[in-house]
């Protein structure tokens, strides 16, 4: 998909259409802002204030979201709903921590819709999106980290084929979380 295709999905629960296009250099600014929405909306309450506070700041700055934009090895999506940016995906090489990595094996480093916009199988139609940019030169290794008491996200990533083979920490802030490592192998 080039950056200036679209495409149409149904996003619940509104009746209205939502739409999937690549981001581009110009949506950095909005992209940072729905990137610590959709987080917060989904972990926030995980974290004392500081913590998020601190994470949100680094993890989602504007000129972070600049430089993974302007990477011509990631891929970053935004779903729009009446104009408003509702969902987001990324997807690039892999930088998981695992021994079995490999150079080509690609990674899904997000996936998230506002709350307001989920169900309805508009993750599933992301997801579609993602895998099909990441295979499109060809079967490889996908990876994809999910948080350990996140056991909707497991049950979504094991419905698109992935398991779990291992776990690391992510710090958040002075939290530190127990994430899942999932795989899915090359199909041909």
């Amino acid at each position: 998909m080039t950056s200036d295709t679209a495409t149409t999905l149904q996003a619940s629960p509104t009746p209205s259409d939502a739409r999937l296009r690549r981001a581009t250099l110009d949506d950095a600014q909005a992209l940072s802002t729905l990137a610590a929405r959709t987080f917060t909306e989904t972990f926030g309450h995980l974290y004392p204030p500081e913590d998020l506070a601190a994470f949100l700041a680094d993890a989602y700055a504007v000129e972070k979201q600049r430089t993974i934009l302007a990477h011509p090895d990631y891929a970053v999506w935004l779903l729009e709903h009446d104009g408003v940016a509702v969902g987001h995906a990324a997807a690039g090489p892999c930088g998981l921590p695992h021994a079995e990595v490999a150079p080509g094996d690609g990674e899904i480093k997000r996936l998230y819709l506002l709350q307001g916009h989920q169900g309805g199988g508009t993750g599933t139609r992301m997801m579609q999106t993602i895998l099909a940019w990441l295979l499109r030169d060809g079967p490889r290794t996908l990876w994809v980290g999910a948080w350990s008491e996140n056991l909707g996200a497991q049950r979504f990533y094991a419905r698109h084929g992935f398991e779990k083979v291992g776990d690391y920490i992510f710090p958040v802030g002075s939290i530190n979380d127990l994430e899942f490592i999932l795989r899915r192998p090359a199909q041909p």
